[in-house]
């Protein structure tokens, strides 16, 4: 089966779930026998592993904000266009400030999301032109609900099946003025009808997405996240001192402010003197003044040498972050789809200590590799860290069931077979 993954790029700046979510599933795809395109849109894929001269970003980035912005730009020659579009143009683009923004992009979003009758009808030309005529897949992966003003386009020249991932569209449209939210989640609904199915990445938000989208039942095909567990090598507890980690985005969105007093907290305590905190995740240009804020605090409380900023966290760096942490919390503030970062922490046996928000719970209940703590409250959080940061054997046990459930139940092999049964069923259909 040859599969074209539609998949819009972080640049690398951050910690990108989604663009792991799809790059891992894509490679395990191939483990199958399957062929698999990445296709990129806006910015550069997080981990790169694409060759710009061989599959080129589409809607790149700067040209999309400018077209839309400025009509004259709509016209640009196709050197200057392709300059616009170039590799170090585009990763300067996703340092920058509302590169990942939605707030001031509403406009830009319904534009995507109407497709042919949008502003970005020649982009979609060009895409749909390079699907047909150079990749020529069976299957066409949309990434999330925000690109199906692409759906109607692709089904009317290629006749293919158009299946597309559903994670975290509430946390971009929400943040939207309330004159647009539900004219975009309107417009998704309507655009859905053309998707075959949608695969929501947890039981969770496959409900809560039916809260926002009309989506008929039939068409939802929850698949979980995945990781190859051989990737990842646990380090026994008792090896480790007594550190927290986060390992998300550095923002407010994720709950950083929250960890960050509640470790303010933990230290006013005498008992637990020794505890430091580890931050890592990446940065867009949006989020410097917060993390300054942050910094600040823990200034205030006199905890700069126990606090570490840790500005590299791909690779090899990612395996040493989680060898120094003994647990970790990303406590997003409303929670969200799933999380890759959790089984990424579980299979390297490092236990979670989230919120009761969004599919926190539904993933530690499933794999048993950490505990949730109820309000998103930094009181909450400081007193379940209490609770486990010393408990050598507890923390052990949740290492030992996190890595095995994470085998059992969210192993990337077995969720792409899953992913590979979807298709199969709508090809066949």
């Amino acid at each position: 089966m040859k599969i074209a993954h539609i998949i819009p790029g972080s640049g690398g700046s951050f910690y990108c779930g989604n663009c792991m979510r799809d790059s891992k599933y894509i490679r395990a795809l191939k483990d199958l026998g399957h062929q698999v395109i990445k296709v990129p849109l806006y910015l550069p894929i997080f981990d790169d592993a694409h060759d710009l001269d061989e599959v080129p970003v589409f809607y790149g980035a700067v040209n999309l904000y400018l077209k839309q912005q400025f009509p004259i730009f709509r016209h640009l020659p196709a050197f200057v266009e392709h300059a616009l579009d170039s590799k170090s143009v585009l990763e300067m683009a996703a340092r920058k400030a509302g590169s990942t923004r939605a707030k001031g992009l509403e406009e830009m979003t319904i534009s995507m999301l109407l497709g042919e009758e949008g502003n970005q009808k020649e982009e979609l030309e060009r895409l749909v032109d390079w699907l047909a005529d150079e990749a020529k897949p069976d299957v066409i992966h949309l990434s999330n609900a925000l690109l199906l003003g692409l759906a109607h386009r692709i089904k009317q020249r290629m006749n293919i099946v158009v299946v597309c991932s559903l994670q975290d569209e509430d946390v971009w449209v929400d943040a939207m003025d309330d004159k647009y939210r539900q004219k975009v989640w309107n417009l998704m609904s309507e655009r859905g009808n053309y998707v075959d199915v949608f695969i929501p990445v947890s039981n969770y938000f496959a409900s809560a997405i039916h809260q926002r989208m009309v989506v008929p039942e039939c068409k939802m095909q929850p698949v979980y996240l995945g990781v190859d567990a051989a990737d990842y090598l646990p380090k026994p507890v008792e090896n480790k001192g007594p550190v927290v980690g986060y390992l998300s985005r550095m923002c407010r969105e994720n709950g950083l402010a929250v960890l960050v007093d509640a470790f303010i907290l933990l230290r006013k305590d005498p008992g637990y003197s020794s505890v430091q905190l580890k931050i890592t995740g990446g940065k867009t240009g949006d989020d410097l003044a917060f993390i300054k804020e942050q910094k600040k605090k823990i200034t205030q409380a006199k905890l700069d040498s126990d606090v570490f900023w840790v500005d590299e966290f791909e690779g090899d760096e990612r395996q040493k972050f989680f060898d120094s942490v003994r647990l970790i919390s990303v406590p997003v503030l409303n929670g969200e789809a799933f999380g890759l970062y959790m089984l990424e922490a579980m299979a390297s046996g490092v236990p979670m200590v989230q919120p009761a928000l969004g599919a926190f719970p539904e993933v530690i209940e499933t794999s048993g590799g950490g505990v949730i703590y109820g309000e998103n409250e930094p009181e909450r959080l400081a007193e379940a860290m209490k609770k486990l940061i010393f408990d050598d054997a507890r923390l052990q046990q949740l290492a030992d069931a996190g890595i095995a459930g994470v085998k059992a139940h969210f192993d990337i092999h077995a969720q792409a077979k899953k992913m590979v049964d979807v298709y199969e069923k709508v090809l066949n259909v």
